[in-house]
């Protein structure tokens, strides 16, 4: 069964657009890799129930100094409207869902998560292949946003990622560089399917096929 892009483009064709306008957007920048994971710390400061169930390895005490004693710099919207709001004004941006294509950049963990979320936005269009290059993306990026987090997640007997420490820090931003160049690679090829669909023709067919 062939592919119908103009049918496909009468239900979604608003939504493609902004998806090629956003993912162009972050590929034309520089990644940024001083954000230290620190938008999940944000998201528990001077708060007394948290959104996980897990308890904070330092404390509420401790958790709070960190993000005292860090520059916060989210870019990304989806994880800046968590923050708790007493973390709001740390932020050096203050990011909206209207300014997400202007902020979003290649380093942010979210934003290379997020090809999972546009992959599926862009549905049937998108070649198995790459549908679940970026779910495992997304997979792998989940993992190290939670080691680097506040929560105490030895009981999934993963090892930390101490954000805190000089260590922990260089082993952050050395596995945000490399799932930035994944992400960049697979941002490519969902930016080919939406210059495909917004063309008229039938996406790239899937490599190898």
């Amino acid at each position: 069964m062939s592919f119908d892009v103009t049918a496909f483009l009468a239900d979604r064709a608003e939504s493609v657009r902004f998806v090629h306008r956003l993912l162009s957007a972050i590929a034309s920048r520089p990644a940024f890799t001083g954000c230290f994971g620190l938008h999940e710390w944000a998201m528990v400061y001077r708060q007394r129930e948290h959104r996980h169930p897990l308890p904070l390895r330092l404390g509420q005490e401790g958790t709070d100094a960190v993000v005292e004693s860090h520059q916060i710099r989210c870019t990304h919207f989806d994880a800046f409207r968590f923050f708790t709001p007493d973390a709001v004004s740390l932020n050096r941006l203050q990011p909206t869902r209207e300014s997400q294509v202007e902020l979003d950049q290649p380093g942010c963990l979210h934003a290379s998560m997020d090809c999972h979320k546009w992959a599926a936005k862009l549905g049937p269009a998108v070649p198995g292949d790459l549908a679940l290059d970026c779910f495992e993306l997304a997979r792998d990026i989940r993992l190290l946003d939670m080691q680097a987090s506040p929560y105490d997640f030895s009981s999934y007997g993963e090892p930390v990622v101490a954000i805190e420490t000089p260590e922990g820090k260089a082993e952050y931003v050395a596995r945000q560089r490399e799932f930035s160049q994944r992400a960049g690679r697979l941002r490519a090829r969902l930016i080919d399917v939406c210059a495909a669909l917004l063309e008229g023709a039938e996406p790239p067919a899937r490599v190898g096929a």
